[in-house]
């Protein structure tokens, strides 16, 4: 939208648009200004800042046409104003400067990486896996407190408190603001693949609000995961991860219907699904499997999407092989969530009756303590073995513990079915 007074808005939808413009560029945003700094945490402050001068500045001014770039240069001029009070005119101030008199607002295109080493920096071992976590789907994902709150299953000062401490430890450790050698990638590797992972997983099933997904978190994820591959082109994981999100996203147009209601897998018209993201994601696992160094998580989870992938309808799925595929990538990580993957498996190879007496022997409901996910598949198995009333409370149940809109509508829409 153009700077001009036709197109003043009022100010919720500056708020709006001010949401919508962070989701899409904070990351970029806050890795470019992470570049020039050299801190991440002093460059989401100035983020912020900026943000909050385009809260004062965009009702009357309009909003800009590139508003990632307005925000940046704004976030630029705050740091040397900073610099300046603090008689730090040195080599960096030069830096900036020149850096800011050579972009304008319709040119801004930070490095290619730029995210992908703000990744790193959040992912560094000086910092706790819970405290990585946040951090990356704070200044990376873009997520907000209280989202967070949700995915951590913690209050909002909490998360606060742990993302104000992982920035202080960066700052306090002197974490710099690069790619890190070859040698330190062993260390590395699993926590930005599993950051990108989380990432793509709240994109592609939302913990909270009213939308089903955030497809805008998951192609960030499925970006990061392109370009990670392309500097560790033989990390077999690397492409596992990559295959799985390609075959994933694949279902994106199928998921939802006409009028913005969710579709289960059983339900997709897979007509819709992306046969060129399909074609991707199992070229990847070929990828995998060429380099002949075995399937780890990433990659059992994605030979898992590609039986449903190749299937033309759900009956036609291999559903033994799916089975096997669970056991063997329950080996591997000892998740509850995949066992319970595995009993609705069994459920579709062998029969419910079985896969509810697996449920009951199997699944450590204890881990899934305050989740939807146990009380929804028992009250599926339920009311396939002709239990009405007892899955009518499960679903129930699973209903009261949802925390996304959408999912509960799923779930209000099997109980009004029943």
């Amino acid at each position: 939208m153009a700077r001009t007074a036709r197109n003043r808005v009022t100010d919720p939808e500056i708020r709006r648009t001010i949401d919508a413009v962070w989701r899409i560029e904070g990351s970029r945003v806050v890795a470019t200004l992470a570049r020039i700094v050299g801190d991440v945490g002093l460059a989401e402050d100035l983020a912020q800042e900026a943000i909050a001068e385009a809260l004062e500045t965009w009702p009357g001014a309009g909003v800009p046409r590139n508003a990632g770039a307005w925000l940046t240069s704004v976030a630029k001029r705050r740091a040397i104003d900073g610099w300046r009070r603090q008689e730090r005119l040195d080599e960096r101030y030069q830096m900036i400067a020149r850096d800011l008199s050579e972009v304008d607002d319709d040119e801004w295109v930070p490095v290619r990486d730029d995210v992908l080493k703000l990744v790193f920096v959040a992912c560094h071992p000086v910092l706790k896996r819970d405290a990585q976590v946040a951090l990356t789907l704070r200044v990376v994902g873009g997520l907000s407190s209280e989202e967070l709150s949700r995915l951590f299953l913690t209050s909002v000062p909490t998360i606060q408190q742990r993302i104000v401490r992982a920035k202080k430890t960066l700052s306090a450790a002197q974490v710099p603001y690069e790619v890190p050698d070859p040698a330190q990638w062993p260390q590395r590797l699993n926590s930005v693949l599993g950051v990108i992972y989380l990432i793509f997983t709240e994109g592609y099933a939302a913990t909270a609000g009213d939308s089903w997904m955030r497809q805008d978190l998951a192609a960030e994820a499925l970006r990061l995961g392109r370009v990670l591959a392309a500097l560790v082109p033989r990390e077999p994981e690397v492409h596992g991860l990559i295959a799985l999100m390609e075959l994933q996203s694949s279902r994106f147009a199928a998921r939802l219907d006409a009028d913005g209601r969710p579709v289960l897998l059983a339900d997709q018209d897979r007509r819709r699904w992306d046969r060129g993201q399909i074609s991707r994601g199992l070229a990847a696992l070929d990828r995998v499997d060429a380099l002949g160094r075995g399937r780890g998580p990433y990659s059992l989870q994605a030979a898992i999407a590609a039986c449903h992938s190749r299937a033309t309808n759900v009956e036609a799925t291999d559903w033994s092989r799916i089975v096997i595929l669970y056991e063997a990538l329950e080996q591997l990580t000892g998740n509850p969530v995949v066992t319970l993957n595995k009993v609705v498996a069994v459920s579709m190879a062998a029969s419910a009756h079985d896969a509810l007496t697996m449920l009951d022997a199997d699944v450590d409901v204890t881990k899934l303590a305050g989740s939807h996910l146990v009380p929804s598949v028992r009250g599926e198995l339920l009311a396939q073995l002709g239990r009405t009333e007892e899955a009518r409370a499960e679903l129930r149940r699973a209903c009261e513990l949802a925390t996304n809109g959408a999912q509960r509508r799923v779930l209000e829409d099997k109980i009004a079915a029943l």
